[in-house]
């Protein structure tokens, strides 16, 4: 799960993705340092007391990080700190971006499950290791390319990967309304809902 992370990631984060308890992925973090195979860094907040920490994976099996997570991150900060409500535009500038997305893969109207199927590719493409077990609806995003982003900022992160999936689907000619992303609702997962359940045609 380190090893998969974009950026250095704080504990409080890596807890609410994994869904164990705090001590326990402390001791497997310690573990981790001791072993030469993460490091940890004060997180700088400008604050009094004791400092949180950032830990990230090392050495050659260290996760390279997509070009675009940097990007997003750096964006999903951007409209935390510029609006007070920043859900509709990330909601909104992840609906481009998922058409775009869907354009370049070469989108073409299709009926909803086929779209679903098509989207959840392209969510894998993009390293949130998706699995479905009802026909593409409900999708468990197991991995969060974004995850340090999204406990920070999470209501612009979960806003622009919501609107991904809804202007992809969109592009592939299905109903994306009922579509709704709950963060972190399963140990090691977040749960994508892609339209709504029983919704046909295209």
């Amino acid at each position: 799960m380190l090893r998969a992370q974009i950026e250095p990631t704080t504990l409080a984060a890596l807890v609410a993705l994994s869904g164990l308890h705090e001590n326990t992925v402390r001791e497997h973090l310690s573990a981790l340092v001791g072993m030469g195979l993460a490091q940890r860094d004060p997180l700088e907040t400008g604050e009094r007391g004791r400092p949180a920490w950032l830990y990230e994976a090392t050495g050659p099996d260290a996760a390279a990080a997509p070009e675009y997570a940097g990007l997003a991150a750096a964006l999903a900060a951007a409209i935390h700190k510029t609006t007070d409500e920043p859900w509709d535009p990330a909601v909104a500038a992840g609906e481009d971006w998922g058409r775009d997305l869907a354009q370049a893969r070469g989108a073409a109207a299709t009926e909803q499950t086929v779209a679903r199927e098509r989207v959840q590719d392209l969510l894998d493409e993009m390293g949130f290791e998706p699995t479905s077990a009802d026909g593409h609806h409900t999708v468990k995003l197991t991995r969060c390319p974004l995850l340090e982003a999204a406990h920070r900022y999470p209501v612009a992160v979960c806003g622009v990967h919501l609107g991904l999936a809804r202007g992809a689907l969109t592009e592939y000619g299905a109903d994306p309304e009922g579509s709704e992303l709950l963060p972190f609702a399963e140990p090691g997962a977040c749960v994508l809902k892609l339209g709504r359940d029983g919704a046909a045609g295209g």
